[in-house]
């Protein structure tokens, strides 16, 4: 994935890659609005607005809600509905979305009803923009929904001068921010409370954040498999193009040419394997195992981009001129990223489990030849023993959160909602899965590091391997005996997370594929 850093603006109206997403939520770029976004958007507010006038039925406009849609809503009426829908609807509870998670819901509201076919004023989602731009971020809590409503209800209390926002980091009153920013509350028009609450904005929000994650660690962990692979003297023969060929899965193939890539001009590795005819399977099942895990990744990738393109509200405004109608269906569901998260989940639980194991042949004596725990003197000290027990701890976890979210059922709204997608659920757990898997691939690394200390001399790591050291031996020490572990698993997990670690490998050898 390219550097984000060198994304500075995006400008809303044309279709945007998850890299220009995150470009927004996670290092603050701009956004602005293209004449075309103004143009949709205008265009579909005048159908609302005209439909409201001539006193037609839309759901959420002149009818309730859910349940309710039967109940009709007068003209006049109109605007408290949408009020009391932001009010209403506005319970979800325990800790907050992350400010980076509620920038990317914000994003994603803009993209969601930029589309055209919500109805909204140009001037809410303008606003939306400012709060991007300026720093306010709304105070969201994270748990109690389903698929929609109850986060964005709270991110949508911020625009009528309600809720919380964090002014930068600092939290305050939505009135306060306002009024420190210079903005004035809005009141909401005839659909705008339904539309921002509705369709798949958290939703696809935190499954952005969690799949850009979850691509850089399978990157990573090609990098760290690799270096494992060199450290313990493994055998090259199993990533060898012929194998590849013959079971042609494009990601297998692309992995095992990482993997070859990166060890080229390792001495270690072209000795052959130190006489062994194969390895164990969580080093010479790396093409196998990653590749499966990453054709998962990209495939949830490709349903995320096209999601974060789409128009998820419900009803749908079809402006076009002669054929205008406003239409109650439900791409509000949140299925398709529900069950792209569940499997993203099940692919870094497969990355987390490999790692686990390699990193256990390298602290265990017994298989690797090095020291037990990898410190000099065992017994007096333990030496990298725990973090094995960190991976342990993590990976269980992991193997939970890979539980399908979207496998479940709970109705709602008097059964009207009679079936509920759980997609949510689904994001919000892979953000965690893609975190444990930082720290799982860390620990690994840490060890692979620490490893070098035993290593024969005469032969010499790959010229990529030696850069990945060089930079870590500016902030974690060789260990001579116990040291404190935490703060340098901690740096390893960032520089995963950041994508430096595959930064300095392609800076040697070309980008990874």
């Amino acid at each position: 994935m390219s550097s984000l850093s060198n994304i500075t603006e995006v400008r809303l109206g044309d279709t945007i890659g998850l890299n220009q997403f995150m470009a927004v939520a996670r290092h603050n770029a701009k956004v602005t609005f293209s004449q075309n976004y103004r143009q949709r958007v205008d265009k579909a507010r005048a159908v609302v607005e005209k439909w409201v006038a001539e006193e037609k039925v839309m759901y959420g406009v002149t009818t309730g809600f859910g349940a309710l849609c039967t109940r009709a809503i007068s003209g006049q009426e109109t605007v408290a509905l949408q009020r009391n829908i932001i009010l209403s609807h506005s319970t979800s509870v325990g800790e907050p979305l992350t400010i980076e998670q509620a920038r990317a819901t914000m994003l994603m509201v803009l993209q969601n009803l930029g589309q055209g076919y919500s109805g909204v004023r140009f001037v809410v989602l303008e606003r939306l923009g400012e709060f991007l731009n300026l720093g306010l971020s709304p105070w969201m809590p994270r748990e109690g929904s389903v698929g929609y409503l109850s986060p964005e209800a709270h991110m949508s209390l911020c625009l009528i001068g309600e809720g919380q926002i964090y002014y930068g980091t600092e939290l305050m009153p939505a009135a306060e921010a306002l009024k420190k920013a210079g903005l004035e509350p809005l009141v909401l028009g005839a659909k705008e409370g339904l539309a921002l609450i509705s369709g798949t904005t958290s939703v696809t929000a935190l499954a952005s954040l969690a799949i850009y994650d979850l691509i850089q660690a399978a990157r990573a962990a090609d990098i760290i498999g690799a270096l494992n692979l060199e450290t313990v003297g493994g055998v090259i023969r199993a990533f060898d193009p012929r194998v590849m060929s013959v079971r042609p899965h494009q990601e297998q193939g692309r992995t095992a040419e990482n993997v070859c890539r990166i060890l080229a001009d390792s001495e270690i590795i072209q000795s052959g394997g130190s006489g062994r005819v194969q390895d164990a399977l969580s080093l010479r099942c790396i093409p196998q195992l990653h590749g499966a895990a990453k054709k998962l990744l990209l495939n949830a990738l490709d349903t995320i981009e096209t999601e974060m393109n789409s128009c998820c509200d419900n009803p749908i405004v079809w402006p076009d001129e002669g054929n205008e109608d406003v239409i109650s269906a439900c791409n509000a569901d949140s299925s398709y990223v529900g069950s792209a998260m569940d499997t993203a989940a099940i692919a870094a639980t497969m990355l987390g489990k490999m790692s686990e194991r390699r990193n256990n042949r390298l602290i265990d004596e017994t298989l690797s030849g090095f020291p037990c725990f990898l410190i000099k003197e065992p017994g007096l000290n333990s030496g990298l023993m725990i973090p094995q027990y960190t991976q342990a701890g993590l990976l269980n976890d992991m193997r939970i959160l890979s539980t399908p979210a979207s496998i479940d059922n709970t109705p709602t709204c008097a059964a009207q909602e009679d079936y509920v997608a759980m997609g949510y659920n689904a994001a919000k757990k892979a953000v965690a899965v893609a975190e444990k898997l930082e720290y799982i691939l860390a620990i690994e690394l840490l060890s692979v590091f620490e490893a070098q200390n035993f290593l024969e001399h005469g032969k010499k790591c790959g010229a990529a391997s030696e850069a990945v050291y060089a930079e870590i031996g500016k902030h974690v020490p060789k260990m001579e005996q116990d040291m404190f572990l935490y703060p340098h698993i901690i740096y390893l997990k960032e520089l995963i997370h950041s994508g430096r670690l595959a930064t300095v490998v392609e800076e040697l050898i070309g980008p990874l594929k």
